[in-house]
């Protein structure tokens, strides 16, 4: 009966593994630039004394989702979306570059650029830092020009590029915190392939009805394993009760 427990057991262990990606997936369906995690299991032959017969399941990264999120028109000059492939590389709270879809961009103190959760957007040489202007505009190449305070639309005059990377999918992982990075550190070059969208914002690319769908499934199959816990529990009682007897 120890088999049929310990299947039931890493079942239902990675079932709640499983619901508990699904459910931060699906808190982030609203999270503009947001990738959804995967999931993935692999099976290990459990090692120690006695005959190799318990094989363990055991949770590997799966990944993100790469697929690209709907796009929304804001008609917001600082909200802009990358068409096809591609990153906006920013600065996490720890100085590193980290690389994100979301381009709802922000004025921050001293006229920095930010996104929406406060990290600096990166340009040619470092933070994108915009004096006081008339008017705003980010091109398709991600430039960002500006007319000057007190000047004339004609005075229009490009003060950064906003730094644009398509690095290799596979050099690419998401963190424990979030942040998707590099494999092996390196930050990759700019691309120059890489176009924007201006006015428009890319949101997540959760689908929540399926998700909710998952959410269901996931919960019967934790029922189901325990129920099958139960079994072997039950089958284990009547056995000894019936060494018992002989």
């Amino acid at each position: 009966m120890d088999k049929m427990l310990y299947v039931a057991m890493t079942g239902a262990r990675h079932a709640l593994l499983a619901q508990t990606v699904n459910a931060h997936n699906l808190a982030n369906a609203n999270t503009n630039g947001f990738r959804a995690d995967l999931l993935a299991a692999e099976s290990h032959q459990v090692r120690g004394p006695g005959l190799p017969s318990r094989v363990n399941a055991v949770k590997k990264t799966g990944g993100m989702n790469l697929d690209p999120g709907p796009m929304e028109n804001t008609g917001r000059e600082l909200d802009v979306a990358i068409q096809g492939s591609g990153w906006f590389a920013v600065q996490d709270t720890d100085g590193s570059e980290v690389y994100t879809r979301a381009g709802d961009l922000q004025l921050g103190s001293g006229g920095v650029l930010t996104n929406g959760v406060g990290q600096v957007v990166l340009g040619e040489g470092g933070p994108v830092a915009i004096p006081p202007f008339e008017k705003l505009e980010i091109g398709v190449d991600g430039s960002v020009s500006i007319v000057p305070l007190g000047q004339t639309a004609n005075t229009l005059a490009t003060v950064d590029r906003i730094r644009l990377v398509d690095p290799d999918p596979e050099t690419l992982f998401k963190d424990t915190d979030g942040q998707i990075r590099t494999r092996d550190g390196i930050e990759p070059p700019p691309d120059a392939s890489v176009k924007l969208a201006s006015g428009v914002l890319e949101g997540s690319n959760v689908n929540a009805m399926a998700s909710l769908i998952s959410m269901l499934e996931l919960a019967r199959h934790f029922e189901m394993q325990t129920k099958l816990m139960e079994t072997a529990d039950n089958n284990a009682a009547s056995s000894a009760r019936l060494m018992q007897i002989s």
